[in-house]
């Protein structure tokens, strides 16, 4: 989905909204640096893989007729997507038992992080995804807040409505006020299809943005800060 290199991989790394997905303990097990948030954190957490699971071979009829002239080029099947789901909401089980300090409780358009924290921001299906759901506004925020927590890129995926499987229509103008605000963006294909529409993700360099003071929250205070500890900065520290 987002084209991820070898490189990309040695740097610190967000994933948002992360849901029961099974890449931070994929990328735990390579030994890369990453961090996943979502607000089902708040409540679910290890029970969040469980229901995932078990709605997932619940749907299993829904899912045949939902994904019909989808492209089957990861998945042999229905049957063979449920079993990688499967597999991956196990996995994100077993990891948030055994290393809960990468999951945080959190939410878009304002996330428990202090500016610059990752290198690398990675946010698949919800922005765009939910367009005919989530208004302009809240996309416009919830973009300038992944790009105040990303020191380099920010990248999205898919750029398609869900119920449409079409182009979202506002991103144009989002990505031109974006550029006003600091923050240009590219798109770029990428080589996982699954939707019809997809095979494209936003990109947004995020390097020269310095995004304004943000506001109290509605209950008078700061947003909370960052809980999360930063092994690539308590690296680059110098010495005594």
């Amino acid at each position: 989905m987002f084209a991820l290199t070898d490189r990309d991989l040695e740097q610190r790394i967000l994933d948002c909204p992360a849901g029961a997905a099974g890449f931070v303990a994929e990328a735990g097990r390579r030994g890369v640096d990453a961090v996943a948030v979502d607000r089902q954190y708040a409540d679910h957490r290890e029970e969040l893989g469980l229901l995932v699971e078990r709605e997932t071979v619940f749907k299993r009829d829904l899912l045949v007729k939902e994904t019909a002239g989808f492209v089957w080029s990861r998945y042999g099947d229905v049957d063979d997507m449920i079993g990688q789901w499967t597999a991956n909401a196990r996995a994100f089980r077993a990891d948030i038992a055994a290393r809960p300090d990468r999951y945080v409780a959190g939410s878009l358009p304002e996330l428990p992080f202090a500016d610059d924290s990752f290198d690398l921001v990675l946010s698949s299906h919800l922005l765009f995804s939910y367009g005919n759901r989530l208004d302009e506004e809240f996309h416009r925020a919830a973009l300038l807040d992944l790009a105040r927590v990303a020191r380099r890129e920010v990248r999205l995926f898919p750029l398609v409505v869900y119920d449409t499987g079409v182009r979202y229509p506002e991103l144009e103008r989002l990505r031109r006020e974006l550029a006003g605000l600091g923050v240009p963006s590219r798109v770029e294909p990428v080589a996982y299809r699954f939707q019809p529409g997809e095979g494209e993700m936003l990109v947004l360099s995020c390097a020269d943005y310095r995004a304004p003071g943000r506001p109290a929250t509605a209950a008078g205070r700061a947003p909370a800060e960052d809980r999360v500890r930063w092994r690539h900065r308590e690296a680059a520290r110098p010495g005594p």
